[in-house]
């Protein structure tokens, strides 16, 4: 307790009163050796001579000025780096040659003097105090001592530079002791990096037990996701948490400290490598513009919002049918500058609403984000989920073409491609909506662009798995699957918003673009990967007493075993962000008025049967448009007055 009480007294003096803590402890310190020496040598309680008195006099009187030339006194010794040690060497080596040449000048040596073991005595001496004095301050400063029980106890994986500037870094925070550095390289093994022995990787959960390691540390610029993702596989029965340090990157960037560390979560196991925005591009989508959002409030809608408001638009309208939402993103807006922020509450099937708002704000951009994308729910209600995705992106991309915006995008979805729900087939029709208005807009040579951006599930969505997943393991389980085999596409909702502002100042009128979504993810595997990050265990039959079980409970209607985002990869080609690809045109869009008229005819009789056929029917295998389809004479009123 008093060591403790000296230590915090220490901290709080000022850095000047430190420096001149430590000089005057040199001073007394080299004085002190060399006297010692004298006893040493001689054997006795040496009273020194006048001669020998000046000598040991000098000693400071030459060091300290070398030692003040060499930085000695300018390092914060909490910090103090391995590497200063070498300097202290010169130092204090210089010193004592200085004070021998000064003794054989003024031929001060011999019994009467300095004798010649008194200089090698007072070098080794030196050494020792200078050195000693300040790696042991270093050491209680960092609460070695007094707070060793108290601190995380950490393993850090990988053995590169960032592995090691963490490691340095955690050392000196105080609150952590990092007890092994793991490597994959088998030429570090049993080495040490910053005096923190190195590990095989293969000794990883040895290690866990025999260090009682709290906390493991993954650098992240040595790991790939799928060794990330067998790290957590491997650690998952243990009582540790696994975190990961941000890329090198990012901190040369200054975005995070070296010593920032945070949870792994989900986006770091998903296999996707998110590559920075360009500003160029990011710029002409937002610069003096005036841009409306439409579902401006959604999970999509909302990060879209954000992305833009970080580029300072010249006026952003947020276009919402949910109150409490279009309130809360309103204020949240507010936050990123001084640019106008219009709410407007209401349908975007309400033509003559959205026909007023383009035309009062002047809006030159739109992102079309609103639509039902739950698929259960609009499977269960198809008439709702054609009004609002078709009929609404029908609405909203005439009223945009009439106003002469001149961007239009839709966020399409993968289930587009194919489809086997009535949300998907909703997506496809909206898409081919917009290609035809595009296409039309271009024969009248009018400079319009009006486009699509189709991309799979975004992380933390409302339609997502991962919410569901989150609140079934926060209850204690079971998780629930609808098949073991199902895949789907992820990304983060930041980075997907990212990509399709930049998607809009990339795309041609008509286009589709598709964004990079790297490799599917099996759903099962980001069940059990999200339960052992919530650090909890699986319970199967290879470990019945895990704690959260995975419970397969079959396909629901409209259900895909798994996603595409392109009818033909053949007709895929690039565009100049690597992240962001133009799919081909499959066939014409002459049809589409008729189809729209079929359509509508059928939702305007609530025919489900009529509306299906329809919305199925014109939809062919490879993405071309099929026949309009003859449809079964619509009931009239009485037939459905006899059906009651």
């Amino acid at each position: 307790m008093r060591l403790r009480s000296v230590v915090e007294w220490l901290h709080m003096r000022s850095r000047r009163t430190k420096r001149a803590m430590l000089l005057s402890a040199d001073v007394v310190g080299l004085m002190a050796i060399i006297w010692l020496a004298f006893c040493f040598r001689f054997n006795q309680f040496f009273i020194p001579n006048l001669e020998q008195t000046l000598l040991i006099l000098a000693a400071p009187v030459i060091a300290i000025p070398i030692f003040i030339r060499m930085g000695l006194y300018r390092a914060v010794l909490r910090y103090l780096q391995e590497q200063a040690i070498w300097t202290m060497i010169r130092a204090v080596t210089f010193s004592s040659l200085a004070w021998v040449g000064l003794a054989f000048i003024t031929l001060s040596y011999g019994a009467d003097g300095v004798p010649r073991t008194i200089a090698v005595l007072y070098w080794a001496g030196s050494l020792v105090s200078v050195v000693g004095s300040r790696l042991g301050i270093k050491w209680l400063l960092n609460g070695r001592i007094s707070h060793a029980a108290h601190k995380k106890r950490v393993l850090v994986y990988g053995a590169g530079d960032a592995a090691m500037q963490l490691a340095e870094a955690l050392s000196a925070s105080g609150d952590r002791q990092v007890v092994g550095i793991v490597s994959d390289d088998s030429g570090l093994h049993g080495m040490e990096i910053v005096g923190i022995r190195v590990y095989p990787a293969e000794q990883l959960e040895d290690l866990v037990l025999d260090t009682e390691a709290q906390e493991v540390i993954i650098a992240a610029s040595s790991s790939s996701t799928r060794r990330r993702r067998e790290l957590v596989t491997r650690l998952g029965r243990f009582p540790v948490k696994i975190r990961v340090l941000p890329s090198i990157a990012d901190v040369a960037a200054g975005k995070y400290l070296v010593s920032y560390v945070r949870d792994i979560d989900i986006d770091d196991l998903l296999g996707r490598s998110p590559v920075p925005a360009d500003p160029e591009l990011m710029r002409s989508s937002i610069d003096e513009r005036i841009i409306m959002v439409t579902g401006a409030a959604g999970s999509i809608g909302s990060e879209v919002c954000r992305t833009i408001a970080r580029g300072k638009p010249t006026k952003l309208v947020l276009f919402e049918m949910n109150e409490p939402g279009l309130y809360q993103i309103e204020r949240e807006l507010r936050r990123y500058g001084a640019f106008p922020i219009v709410p407007v509450l209401g349908s975007v099937c309400d033509a003559h609403l959205v026909r007023q708002t383009l035309a009062e704000h002047g809006v030159q951009t739109v992102y079309h984000c609103a639509a039902y994308k739950h698929v259960p729910l609009v499977e269960c209600n198809p008439l709702e989920g054609v009004r609002n995705n078709v009929f609404g992106t029908l609405t909203l991309v005439e009223e945009a073409c009439a106003a002469d915006v001149r961007n239009f995008i839709l966020i399409s979805s993968d289930k587009a491609v194919r489809p086997t729900s009535v949300m998907g087939a909703t997506k496809r029709w909206a898409e081919l909506i917009v290609r035809y208005v595009g296409e039309e807009a271009c024969k009248k040579e009018k400079n319009r662009v009006f486009s699509s951006v189709r991309f799979g599930n975004v992380i933390g969505s409302s339609g997502s798995v991962v919410p569901l997943f989150k609140e079934q393991i926060a209850a204690g389980g079971p998780v629930t699957l609808t098949h073991d085999d199902m895949t789907r596409y992820f990304m983060s909702v930041r980075e997907a918003a990212g990509l399709i502002v930049q998607a809009g100042a990339l795309s041609r009128s008509g286009d589709i673009l598709l964004l990079d979504m790297g490799e599917p993810i099996r759903i099962r595997q980001l069940a059990e990967d999200m339960i052992m990050l919530a650090g909890f265990t699986v319970r199967n039959e290879d470990n019945p007493d895990g704690d959260i079980e995975i419970v397969t409970i079959g396909m629901r209607d409209g259900e895909k075993l798994y996603e595409e985002l392109f009818y033909d990869p053949a007709g895929v080609t690039t565009t100049r962000h690597p992240k962001i690809l133009r799919a081909g045109q499959l066939g014409t869009t002459e049809q589409i008025p008729a189809m729209i008229a079929q359509l509508k005819l059928a939702v305007e009789h609530g025919d489900v049967t009529a509306v299906r056929q329809v919305l199925f029917g014109l939809i062919g295998e490879n993405g071309r448009l099929a026949p309009v389809p003859k449809l079964p004479p619509v009931p009239t009123d009485e037939n459905l007055r006899r059906r009651a």
